[in-house]
């Protein structure tokens, strides 16, 4: 088989350097955790060995089990992840084109971490500010850890459109849910497992995040915040997600935070997340 070249082209785009942080340390026990990281893709050739370099370069104080789901890709997105398995100790997944939401769903009910969390694999977000992220997890100070791309320490530009729909989103998300967050439609978002697991979810394509919100809000789940760094790409370089998403997130907005109650939301919801704990 010939030999396939890895890297990035000088239009790949490269996210800043992780934002500076403080030195935490881990105690012994949090160290033994388990961090499941799904990567759903679709189509996604031309930068997929680029990011599953980064992955598996990307400092962690924990032990990492890497789940890729292949959402019926038609290009070499899927030989390219069977191809580099063995050596990133990867579990593939394939399914037929349903959309990134139900990627993803495939790959928590796959997952057997004690955390999970989502990896684009568009480059567009640095797998090194994962380190950070599970530091509240492992603290035991969070239930759910957001990474923020509109936090001010974040000194990312953002182009107008994007920024600005992302803005209404939240801004709506944060009155209907009842959480403030500055970055509701973020990527980087790391569960307790028993927390993700127990969520009914029904999106198919990018409502998983105003979904997955909606649902932590409906219960007594620690949210934390941090600021993560971010390099956006634009619909020429492959970026799927389109202004029919944007009308759609409205509908999911209202649909999840308004017509879907706790007991629609939730099977086998632990009880230190119920109300009445």
């Amino acid at each position: 088989m010939e030999q396939r070249e890895r890297g990035e082209s000088a239009a790949t785009p490269r996210p800043a350097d992780p934002l500076p942080r403080e030195p935490t340390s881990v105690s012994a026990p949090a160290k033994s955790a388990l961090l499941s990281v799904i990567i759903p893709v679709h189509n996604e050739g031309r930068l997929l060995d680029a990011a599953l370099d980064r992955l598996r370069d990307a400092p962690c104080p924990i032990a990492r089990e890497l789940i890729l789901v292949d959402d019926g890709s038609t290009d070499d997105s899927l030989g390219i992840a069977c191809t580099r398995a063995d050596e990133l100790g990867l579990t593939v997944l394939s399914r037929p084109h349903r959309g990134k939401g139900a990627a993803v769903a495939a790959g928590i009910e796959a997952a057997t971490g004690d955390f999970i969390c989502v990896q684009d694999a568009d480059l567009e977000y640095d797998p090194r500010d994962l380190a950070q992220l599970v530091l509240p997890l492992l603290e035991d100070s969070a239930d759910v850890v957001y990474g923020s791309r509109f936090r001010r320490e974040a000194p990312q530009v953002h182009r107008t459109f994007h920024y600005l729909i992302n803005r209404i989103l939240t801004d709506l998300s944060n009155l209907l849910s009842g959480i403030y967050l500055s970055d509701m439609e973020t990527c980087y978002k790391v569960f307790r497992a028993d927390l993700l697991k127990a969520m009914r979810l029904r999106s198919e394509r990018f409502g998983f995040e105003v979904e997955t919100t909606a649902y932590v809000a409906k219960v007594n789940a620690r949210i934390y915040e941090l600021p993560i760094s971010y390099a956006p790409r634009t619909k020429l370089a492959g970026k799927k997600i389109s202004w029919r998403d944007g009308l759609a997130a409205l509908v999911h907005l209202v649909h999840f935070n308004l017509l879907i109650g706790r007991t629609q939301a939730f099977a086998g919801l632990p009880a230190r997340y119920t109300p009445e704990a």
